[in-house]
């Protein structure tokens, strides 16, 4: 008798488990859906970030030996574990603003959607484990 009652809470235990983890998995499907959105649009992207460097030229008469550094616009991104600069011309500054900062939100969605990922298998794989019947 015992044992038929330890039964019962035991299937009722597992399925009020099933439920919450059907609500999560439906959670991380909507939040997959949201996640992936960036990644679905057309606009180009350029890798790397678009900043102001300031610098000086090593020339002892410069101006800017007295702290008047020379500012550029630059394109900075990783090749091959080093950093790449490329000065920008001023008429491509925000046209290559706009791709990069774009690259940055497809980047950062990416990492998102790998995340979910991994959290969906987990409670795939725990739904699995409560449904699984021993023969």
């Amino acid at each position: 008798m015992y044992a038929s009652i330890d039964f019962n809470m035991h299937i009722r235990k597992n399925r009020q488990s099933l439920s919450r983890l059907r609500l999560q998995l439906r959670r991380l499907l909507a939040e997959m859906e949201h996640a992936v959105e960036p990644i679905f649009g057309g606009d180009p992207l350029v890798k790397g970030s678009v900043y102001e460097m300031a610098r000086k030229c090593g020339n002892p008469s410069c101006r800017c030996t007295r702290g008047q550094l020379h500012k550029s616009i630059v394109l900075s991104w990783s090749h091959q574990g080093k950093t790449r600069l490329m000065s920008l011309p001023a008429e491509r500054i925000a046209e290559l603003r706009a791709k990069s900062e774009e690259y940055q939100r497809f980047r950062k969605a990416r990492a998102r959607v790998a995340a979910i990922s991994k959290e969906l298998l987990s409670v795939i794989d725990r739904m699995e484990k409560l449904r699984r019947e021993q023969p």
